[in-house]
């Protein structure tokens, strides 16, 4: 049967205005990092995909070397793309990035002009699109020149392979430097992409301010941090988990008593709001509107409904913010 997405898609979701631009973004945006590569299941994708639409996500997020193997999920969106929204594109925010090891040899890492022009020509191709809508450089060189990596991004843009550019893992200094180049050249940067959650912190010391001060949007990758913030772990590492498995991202380790003992009183502090520990983490991301939107990775249907029923909570008190930093003090 083909799919015919709800009539009542947009009509709940949050839309944040990204910056001082004219893009939105909903509050919640589905990133294909883990789940959607050829080592999974394309159909458990495919139903991702089509709920996080029905549910007003408008916004996928993939990089070149997602997978695994690097490359497949772009190829597996692209299926998915052709067969269930080929009349939807318009609707639909598609990103995709370049910055990560992709090929053997000089030209297929970090952010030369050849490697991230060659490389968005190959992810458009995977699939099968003429452009993107936000291109971002994943990670800073600290090689090749800046206004070379900058100057590729203008290019991209003014070649029509993308309509926005983004940058992703700069730290607050090197992200200024890189948003005045690309102002100046024409073709100004209308988001950044860190990590960020309640325990991991790093973007509040400098960068959230250059980017308010740029008029510039975020979104916010692993607001969970890892998992962690979720009740998963308070009953021991299930076996279908990330920390059971040979996940580089989440090493059983990390899960010491003392870090779960904050994610039990934060688990508490979450069921006095009424919410579950993984809704109020995203909630406390989107705090304040700092954050255009939180970008969540999901193996199961249920988890992305678990994430935008979350926001039908999105304020916190004084008393609460509280609580929580005395948590993760």
């Amino acid at each position: 049967m083909s799919y015919i997405p709800s009539k009542e898609r947009y009509d709940s979701m949050v839309y944040n205005r990204c910056g001082r631009t004219g893009l939105k973004l909903p509050a919640v945006s589905l990133g294909l990092w883990h789940n959607f590569g050829g080592n999974d299941l394309y159909e458990n994708g495919r139903a991702m995909v089509r709920r996080a639409f029905d549910l007003g996500i408008t916004h996928f997020d993939l990089a070149n070397n997602y997978g695994p193997p690097p490359g497949s999920a772009e190829e597996n969106f692209g299926r998915i793309l052709n067969a269930d929204f080929a009349g939807y594109r318009d609707e639909m925010i598609i990103s995709t990035k370049a910055g990560y090891l992709m090929w053997p040899g000089p030209y297929g890492d970090f952010g030369s002009k050849k490697y991230l022009v060659a490389s968005l020509d190959q992810s458009l191709k995977r699939m099968d699109l003429d452009y993107v809508d936000i291109f971002y450089h994943h990670r800073p060189d600290p090689n090749t020149p800046l206004e070379e990596t900058m100057g590729a991004l203008d290019l991209i843009v003014r070649q029509g392979k993308a309509l926005y550019v983004g940058l992703s893992n700069y730290k607050a200094d090197r992200a200024k430097e890189a948003l005045d180049i690309l102002r100046r050249l024409g073709t100004p940067v209308v988001i950044h992409q860190p990590r960020y959650s309640m325990m991991d912190r790093w973007v509040e010391d400098g960068l959230l301010d250059v980017l308010d001060e740029a008029g510039v949007g975020s979104i916010a990758y692993s607001p969970l941090h890892k998992g962690i913030l979720t009740n998963r772990y308070l009953g021991g590492i299930p076996q279908d988990s990330r920390a059971a498995g040979s996940s580089v991202f989440l090493k059983p380790e990390e899960l010491t008593e003392e870090v779960l003992g904050k994610v039990r009183r934060l688990d508490e502090l979450a069921r006095q709001r009424g919410q579950k520990l993984s809704q109020m983490a995203v909630a406390w991301v989107l705090r304040g509107g700092r954050v255009t939107s939180a970008l969540i990775g999901a193996s199961k249907v249920s988890q992305i409904e678990d994430a935008v029923a979350g926001l039908g909570n999105l304020e916190f008190s004084a008393e609460e913010l509280a609580a929580i930093e005395d948590i993760l003090q």
